[in-house]
């Protein structure tokens, strides 16, 4: 990706392809319906930059925890994930890429992130120091992007998750 776009949005979700890998998903797995709608199509980040850096990560095998405000997911009308759903992730051209699971949430203010998380989380030096200072920066500029100003204070989604579509990237 071009340097001088690390401010370029993400493309929209392409829905017909993401509604395709559900279906194989449902396909090859007992109890899951190829009708079902109740899973969330995305991207991590707010920027392609950034939504293809995550997304890498994840694909490593590095990255299995995330973390997001609970006023942004009110903020978009999304409900908050709980164990065992699911979401397509997609990379910034809007292009599904996986299937991931929730595996453990709990919610809690920003002081409460750990060491554990942070390392689970996958990024930068997997440090708590590292996490802070980086989603301090990312929450600040998310919650300004949409009127708001981010404080500490406020709940955080702590969430855990496998990636269990396509088999080649399955944990």
């Amino acid at each position: 990706m071009d340097p001088n776009q690390d401010d370029a949005p993400v493309a929209a979700p392409d829905l017909d392809a993401a509604r395709a890998m559900w279906r194989a998903y449902a396909a090859h797995h007992d109890g899951v319906d190829a009708d079902d709608a109740d899973h969330t199509v995305e991207h991590f980040g707010d920027t392609a930059r950034l939504a293809d850096e995550l997304l890498d990560v994840v694909l490593s095998g590095t990255k299995r925890a995330t973390a997001e405000l609970v006023s942004e997911f009110a903020h978009r009308g999304d409900p908050l994930p709980r164990i065992g759903s699911h979401w397509i992730a997609c990379d910034s051209t809007g292009a599904p890429r996986i299937v991931i699971r929730s595996t453990s949430l709990r919610v809690g203010p920003f002081a409460s992130a750990d060491a554990a998380f942070a390392f689970a989380e996958g990024e930068d030096d997997r440090t708590l120091v590292s996490w802070q200072r980086e989603h301090r920066r990312y929450w600040e500029r998310t919650s300004a992007a949409r009127g708001a100003v981010w404080s500490e204070s406020e709940e955080i989604v702590f969430e855990y998750f496998a990636v269990v579509w396509p088999p080649e990237h399955a944990d």
